[in-house]
């Protein structure tokens, strides 16, 4: 006789698999329960609804078959040698648990960037995300993107959902805090679509009976990582690398520059990502980041047009880049520096001492009061300066050098790079008309190294 034996869920437990929200968050502690209850929901799915497509995700493969491929095999039985009591067969080909009904729990990992473009065009009637705040908003993204009738499942509908289970702290902290935990909706987020319900370790009956050491081991972390790993605090982000980041500080709404303030352009440039921004330095020492030109797949010379395009008219004082495009390329012998002087783009080359730019970004990122008496920053960002804004608070450290920011997952560091380079050259304020010697030139089209001003 075929039979799951299923764990009486804890009361929290039980609000998470009667759930009805199109995207639901589980978690906010270690020992909440998160991993059996997410495993018995999609098994209750699979079951519940004949040909249901189900993504079980986790960022490593390693992960994900040690902490869910080994467990959910036993809950199936799936090494029973007698057909009858076995639940369902583990696919080693498709690295998925097929069930009679036609139901299939398909086992993913997705470690990097491009790992997720394996699931693109794919169609499942539920996915769940595992330690969410591992993955990044990208894929985050994709995967929702992902979430749609299979048109497989038989004997009704079956409402479509994404499940999350995570804890605070992670690349993916700063996207899954504002949707469930800030409830700071964008355009096209509805409040009733997503359900979040907070568990800790005191929630789970099992550990607070039989491990009391673990509860101890929790007690005894360093004061951050105890207040997130053991009582779910997502205000505190270990591993954060701009802990200063505060988006009522940091980020304003846009407002008309005023002609007179000093203009630079910053960019870092790759195929996989151009990464331009344009900055506005007034009289008092800040800067304004005010616009955005964030692309992907562009080759030189596209980059430098759509650079242009984006310009619209700004007199540019300095434009900003780092040093490896000047390097010269095989296949053209020319450096993407100067196929960018031939598109009229003159730049300089950056500083990239990365841990002395690091330092340098975070003076500027540091609050003071002014002489108004609010708290401000050196440096603020446009709220139309989107990627930038979603990056910056979801750079982690180096896990072997702690002054460093970590380069992955690279699709975050794009932004935050190529700020990076704009206050290494210790950008100044600008100058009071009457405190300049001389008015500006008009832009020099010449192979000098060095423009005052680029009238694009």
């Amino acid at each position: 006789m075929r039979r799951v034996i299923l764990h009486k869920p804890y009361p929290k437990q039980k609000l998470f698999m009667q759930s009805k929200a199109r995207y639901t968050a589980y978690g906010g502690a270690r020992g909440g329960g998160k991993s059996t209850v997410a495993r018995e929901k999609a098994v209750i799915l699979a079951l519940r609804y004949p040909g249901a497509q189900i993504l079980f995700v986790r960022r490593t493969y390693k992960e994900l078959y040690d902490n869910h491929v080994i467990p959910m095999s036993m809950l199936l039985k799936c090494k029973k040698k007698n057909h009858r009591e076995r639940i369902a067969n583990f696919n080693e080909t498709h690295n998925c648990f097929a069930f009679d009904n036609g139901s299939n729990i398909f086992m993913g990992y997705c470690d990097s960037e491009k790992d997720v473009l394996q699931y693109q065009g794919q169609a499942y009637d539920a996915i769940f995300l595992e330690e969410a705040t591992q993955f990044t908003e990208f894929q985050i993204r994709c995967f929702m993107g992902c979430n749609r009738p299979s048109g497989l499942v038989r004997g009704g509908p079956m409402r479509v959902r994404t499940y999350f289970t995570c804890n605070p702290g992670g690349v993916g902290h700063m996207y899954i805090k504002r949707l469930f935990i800030d409830r700071d909706f964008e355009e096209d987020e509805r409040p009733e679509d997503y359900a979040f319900y907070q568990a800790l370790v005191d929630d789970n009956e099992f550990i607070m009976k039989n491990d009391p050491e673990y509860i101890r081991s929790l007690n005894n972390l360093p004061e951050d990582m105890r207040r997130a790993h053991r009582y779910g605090d997502w205000d505190c982000f270990t591993g954060q690398f701009f802990s200063e980041f505060r988006r009522n500080i940091h980020v304003c709404k846009p407002f008309q520059i005023p002609e007179e303030w000093d203009r630079y352009f910053v960019l870092d440039y790759g195929l996989d990502m151009l990464a331009g921004y344009w900055i506005a330095a007034d009289y008092f020492g800040r800067e304004y980041v005010y616009k955005e030109l964030y692309e992907p797949n562009l080759i030189v010379s596209d980059a430098a047009q759509r650079i242009n395009d984006r310009n619209d008219g700004d007199r540019i004082r300095r434009c900003i880049g780092p040093p490896d495009m000047w390097n010269r390329q095989k296949d053209t012998g020319k450096s993407i520096a100067e196929i960018f002087r031939d598109n009229g783009i003159y730049l300089h080359r950056a500083e990239n001492d990365r841990i002395s730019g690091w330092l340098d970004m975070k003076e500027h990122m540091k609050t003071y009061t002014d002489e108004k008496g609010d708290t401000v920053s050196s440096i603020i960002f446009f709220d139309n300066c989107k990627n930038l804004i979603r990056c910056l608070p979801q750079l982690q450290y180096d896990d072997r050098n702690p002054c460093d920011a970590a380069k992955d997952p690279h699709e975050i560091t794009h932004g935050p790079d190529a700020i990076r380079y704009f206050v290494a050259g210790r950008p100044t304020p600008t100058q009071r008309a009457e405190k300049r010697k001389n008015t500006l030139p008009p832009a020099l089209r010449t192979e000098e190294p060095i423009e005052e001003v680029m009238d694009w």
